[in-house]
């Protein structure tokens, strides 16, 4: 026997009174749950229209499945199956009895990017420059005495003595440099990073982390070398000033002076600037699957601080040797990358290749937590500011 019901799709269906009582379905969480039944024909073709949800309830011995039958001629039919024992309201079916199927709840902490916005390449780059210039300048200014005294212990030659005064000498050319070149970086890095974890699928997301962070460590290295070079100079007392430094470095080795080093600065900082921000990124993305919400500003920088002091701690060998390459000036005493290694080993021993990891480790632990909370805070204020531009101009009467 099949129900029939009278009036509009939105009146309330009529069904006959039999045993078992027909169920169809339960609301749950705001939403009309229906399952899977077998499909009642008739003589003539008609067309179906069905929706179901591949989760069973708790209390179902049997899915459900509704299906709608549209006949050529004459009202529409519903069919049901008469095993299930669920009750469907009218306001369920006017809401969704025309859906053809439910879409599942995405999940949390998804690291792709949500389609609701479009990729806007000029405001995330804007929005990276602003916040990575503010973090790297904040970062630089409180731990610059740790980096000087690491900078000493790694070019010291055997046991030499440090001395600790002048722990802030360069300290305004070094600020000069790190300001465009933190700001290029993460502004190169946010859009790249958000453009490949659009192409990537979902569990390749490291790898997107980890290609975004060598690519902006590539275009900040044009700044960052010369930067470098002039500040880890001053700090071992070669030169008193910015200026000089940079006068006399082109005058006695030439423009390429300024960039002595570079491939050792590379070999260093392209794999350290993609682990460090991989490990931050991936430890975020899972701390957020855990925690179900977004992270606040003292989790973000532990995070940082963590992922820091671990990269730190992974390529202190090269920067030992970064360092020896960018310091030992117009004396040429090594020829290369692995000249410099195999001599340092060979005079000092491979223990000197760790030279200066605590003081490294303190600082880029210390350094990352400052920068990565700076830099989400950073970013959440100019996100807020610009959501607060457009709900002004969207709605002018507010303001009057």
């Amino acid at each position: 026997m099949i129900p029939r019901r009278t009036g509009r799709m939105q009146g309330i269906f009529k069904l006959p009174s039999f045993r078992p009582q027909v169920t169809m379905a339960k609301r749950i969480n705001g939403f009309a749950r229906l399952g899977s039944c077998s499909k009642l024909t008739s003589g003539k073709p008609h067309q179906s229209h069905s929706f179901s949800s591949p989760l069973p309830l708790k209390d179902e011995q049997y899915p459900v499945q509704v299906k709608y039958f549209q006949p050529h001629m004459g009202p529409p039919v519903m069919t049901v199956d008469g095993k299930s024992t669920s009750v469907i309201s009218s306001d369920a079916f006017r809401s969704k009895a025309l859906n053809t199927r439910v879409d599942a709840p995405k999940s949390f902490a998804s690291v792709t990017i949500g389609d609701e916005k479009p990729f806007d390449f000029f405001r995330i780059l804007c929005d990276g420059v602003i916040a990575g210039g503010a973090a790297g300048v904040v970062v630089e200014t409180a731990l610059y005495p740790i980096d000087t005294i690491k900078t000493r212990l790694q070019a010291s030659r055997g046991g030499g003595k440090i001395f600790l005064k002048g722990l802030y000498s360069g300290l305004a050319g070094n600020l000069a440099g790190v300001l465009p070149a933190s700001a290029i970086f993460v502004g190169v890095y946010e859009p790249t990073k958000q453009k490949l974890l659009k192409i990537f699928p979902e569990n390749l997301s490291a790898l997107a982390h980890l290609t975004a962070g060598a690519i902006g460590g590539a275009a900040s290295s044009l700044v960052r070398v010369p930067t470098e070079v002039v500040k880890q100079r001053m700090q071992t007392g070669q030169f008193a000033s910015a200026p000089d430094a940079v006068r006399l470095i082109v005058a006695k080795e030439g423009f390429k002076g300024l960039y002595a080093g570079y491939g050792s600065f590379l070999l260093r900082d392209l794999p350290f600037d993609a682990i460090q921000f991989c490990l931050y990124e991936q430890l975020r993305i899972g701390y957020k699957l855990a925690a179900q919400r977004d992270l606040n500003d003292p989790e973000n920088a532990i995070i940082g601080a963590f992922a820091g002091a671990i990269t730190g701690a992974i390529t202190t060998p090269l920067d030992v040797v970064k360092t020896r390459l960018m310091v030992q000036g117009s004396a040429n005493q090594y020829k290369g990358i692995f000249d410099c290694v195999q001599t340092v080993v060979k005079e000092e021993g491979p223990t000197a290749l760790l030279k200066g990891i605590g003081p490294r480790v303190l600082w880029i632990g210390i350094g990352g937590s400052i920068f990565f909370s700076v830099l989400e805070r950073t970013k959440l204020f100019l996100s807020q500011r610009r959501d607060k531009a457009q709900g002004s101009q969207a709605h002018p009467s507010k303001q009057e």
